[in-house]
């Protein structure tokens, strides 16, 4: 890792004085679970990532598709949400769907394309920045990023120091990796953002954890819609790029619903040769109707075929076919509940041997 570079022994000494420390405190990633059904309408939350780069189709958006991607939004009567006020919003039951638009890596083509276009038409989003990449060829400036910072429609979210693949790091590895990137949003922008996003969308319950300890909410990049009933440690959107932003998929998941549940396991979404497949449990609130039209489907041994679902006592658990393969498992279920499509996921990065 690079940020072996670039630290200090002092450093690393505070660190794994943090790391002992952070033993002896109980989780914060599951305080939030209210455990009661919420009818809650949601918070669509969306990932981009680069715009107008087409070299990189797996991360890239046409400008063109992006806007109309915000027509469709307006057009469905769906308000953006300012995510400044995201906490407020969390906690509560939402009477109206809103919509809430993230952009990952601060790459200079969002500076360059999409940020004129939301910055005239003033429309909300949050962009998670590494520290690490800032200033280097590809990526924004801090002087573009604070250029940001300033409007009152914008939040900065933490994306790491490094954006490597932490969850192969050492714990050790992972603390430095955050307190250094603590350390330059302090000297950049003279506060240190409260929202996380993860990596490529991974995590270890370890990491998870430590998350909650020191931030307030944290974004994955498995698909789904956030109601107040989700950990707000394991908060799902859904990844937009070429392939997956094709106007007419965009019109289906911007009509998704949270499909809310009690629990879900396993808390651990990190797997090894020793839980792959998981056991895999979802308990729903006894409210809720029409859970027999839940249909999931799954990527176990690299291929997505439907799942073979059992629905018994409000419990849906999964028999899978075969273990997942790496680098990603995935499931993902909806409902129809009379006329309203309602959506969750998961993703489960897999261990290497």
């Amino acid at each position: 890792m690079i940020i072996k570079k670039i630290l200090s022994p002092a450093t690393s000494i505070i660190s794994l004085f943090i790391l002992s420390l952070f033993f002896s405190f109980s989780s914060k990633s599951d305080e939030n679970n209210i455990k009661f059904y919420s009818e809650d309408n949601g918070i669509l939350s969306i990932m981009y990532h680069r715009f107008n780069e087409h070299k990189y189709p797996s991360t890239n958006i046409n400008m063109g598709i992006f806007k109309k991607h915000l027509e469709i939004i307006k057009n469905s009567k769906y308000n953006f949400l300012n995510p400044n006020e995201f906490d407020s919003k969390f906690k509560t039951s939402k009477s109206e769907k809103e919509v809430l638009i993230t952009i990952d890596d601060a790459f200079e083509s969002f500076y360059n394309e999409a940020w004129p276009h939301l910055r005239n038409n003033k429309i909300p989003f949050i962009l998670f920045v590494s520290t690490e990449p800032v200033g280097n060829k590809g990526y924004m400036t801090w002087d573009q990023i604070r250029e940001i910072d300033a409007v009152d429609f914008s939040l900065i979210g933490h994306h790491s120091h490094s954006h490597e693949y932490l969850i192969e790091e050492t714990e050790e590895n992972f603390i430095l990796d955050i307190e250094t990137a603590n350390k330059i949003f302090k000297q950049e922008l003279n506060y240190i953002p409260d929202l996380f996003s993860y990596p490529f969308g991974e995590y270890s319950k370890f990491m998870r954890d430590y998350i909650s300890q020191n931030f307030k909410y944290a974004f994955g990049q498995h698909s789904g819609v956030i109601d107040l009933n989700k950990n707000k440690f394991e908060l799902p959107r859904f990844p937009i790029n070429e392939k997956y932003g094709e106007l007419k998929r965009f019109k289906s998941i911007i009509n998704y619903y949270p499909l809310e549940y009690k629990s879900l396991s396993p808390s651990e979404k990190q797997l090894t040769i020793n839980d792959n497949p998981p056991n895999f449990e979802v308990e729903f609130f006894k409210e809720q109707k029409n859970l027999r039209n839940i249909t999931c489907y799954s990527n176990e041994g690299d291929k997505w075929d439907k799942s073979k679902t059992n629905l018994s006592n409000q419990i849906l658990t999964i028999e899978f076919r075969e273990p997942f393969k790496p680098r990603r498992g995935r499931i993902n279920c909806s409902l129809n509940d009379n006329g309203k499509w309602r959506w969750f996921g998961v993703q489960f990065p897999i261990k290497k041997n």
